[in-house]
């Protein structure tokens, strides 16, 4: 029994290796693997890490000046010198009404006749008014809070400069850890970096098992004494390693060129991609067995591994606010727990008790994933 088994295993050795060798050698060969992995993650890190934002800047407003006063043209000034702001003067709301209605202007800041001798009286209650736009209700609320912000720094240094005592009955200090200057890119492009490796990982081997089925090539597959589970390895374990190879260069990009911060260690990072891997990597596994069908597979990747990914990883939408169904769904998603792994390792450290439970959501994924595939694995034609 034990000559048997030692037998045996090297022979199952041989095979994994020579089914890894095999499936290397088709990576070298096929252009798409390459082009998946290495020309694919540039592309979408551009795209998300400098068209996506939550930052807006030069935000067009109508600036109406009732008052000609030194004091309403000094904070017209404060305006024109802000980079939130593209600003359109004029002296009465009603020639840039039509232009808020059209939508071209995405809000009116309102300096009353009054403004300079209301100043003058009370430093904290000169009034000036602010109308938005509120079809779109996040750029309304950008427009109102970049004017108090702006409206706040003028009055202080207006009061500064006359030396006129401003009395501010409670004053708030926020102070931003991590993220001090709220930068949107640093916390968008790791959560990019979470949905590129969802594509790349779930459209490497959703193709692999189904060009197998269409080249015929899967018939001599099964002639041969290679088990379902040294068949599954010896397809995963190469793409695997093209992962960590894609992963390595997202993280060059985000580093060097969009100027992230990292903060985390390197071998936590690839720890906690590695398991990310096998979760992506055994979705498009079971799809492709499933298919048996390039088009239908890729076709299936892109819905059931990057489109979950972007919604519902909590990369651009807060899970928190989504329905109670949606959210019992993204449990079901690996990129939900990858994503806050990334922005955690990013941005914070090496922060366990982030790290470790959702490294064990992702595990349990790749568990099923792999059980049920290894199951529809089948050593016959049907």
């Amino acid at each position: 029994m034990g000559s048997r088994m030692s037998t045996a295993q090297p022979g199952a050795l041989r095979r994994l290796r020579a089914l890894m060798i095999k499936e290397s050698l088709q990576i070298v060969r096929d252009p798409s693997s390459i082009l998946i992995a290495f020309v694919l993650p540039p592309i979408l890190l551009f795209l998300n890490g400098f068209a996506l934002s939550l930052d807006v800047e030069q935000l067009r407003v109508g600036l109406v000046l009732e008052d000609d006063s030194p004091e309403a043209r000094d904070f017209a000034d404060a305006f024109r010198a802000s980079r939130f702001f593209e600003v359109h003067m004029a002296k009465d709301r009603r020639e840039l009404k039509d232009d808020l209605l059209r939508g071209s202007l995405r809000g009116l800041i309102i300096v009353p006749e009054t403004f300079a001798q209301d100043l003058a009286q009370a430093t904290q209650a000169a009034p000036v008014q602010v109308i938005t736009d509120g079809s779109e209700p996040n750029t309304a609320n950008f427009v109102q809070n970049y004017v108090q912000g702006l409206w706040a720094n003028w009055l202080t240094q207006w009061a500064r400069d006359h030396g006129q005592p401003l009395s501010e009955p409670t004053r708030l200090v926020p102070r931003m850890w991590y993220n001090e200057e709220l930068i949107s890119r640093y916390f968008l492009v790791p959560g990019t970096i979470g949905t590129v490796l969802t594509l790349i990982g779930t459209l490497l081997t959703a193709l692999v098992v189904a060009r197998e089925w269409e080249r015929g090539t899967m018939e001599a597959m099964m002639a041969t004494p290679v088990g379902r589970l040294e068949l599954l390895l010896g397809k995963l374990l190469p793409y695997y390693l093209l992962g960590l190879g894609s992963l390595t260069f997202c993280w060059v990009i985000t580093v060097t060129l969009f100027g992230v911060p990292f903060r985390g260690s390197l071998a936590a990072l690839y720890l906690v991609s590695s398991v990310f891997l096998v979760s992506a990597l055994a979705l498009g596994l079971f799809i492709s067995t499933v298919s048996r069908n390039q088009f239908v597979a890729s076709q299936a990747a892109l819905l059931a591994g990057y489109l979950p990914a972007f919604l519902l990883s909590g990369f651009v939408f807060e899970i928190a606010s989504m329905p109670t169904p949606i959210r019992i769904l993204t449990y079901a998603v690996s990129a939900s727990y990858f994503v806050p792994c990334l922005q955690t390792l990013f941005l914070v450290g090496d922060v366990w008790e982030v790290l470790l439970p959702n490294m064990a959501g992702m595990a349990i994924i790749a568990a099923v994933l792999l059980f049920i595939t290894l199951r529809k694995t089948v050593k016959r034609l049907d």
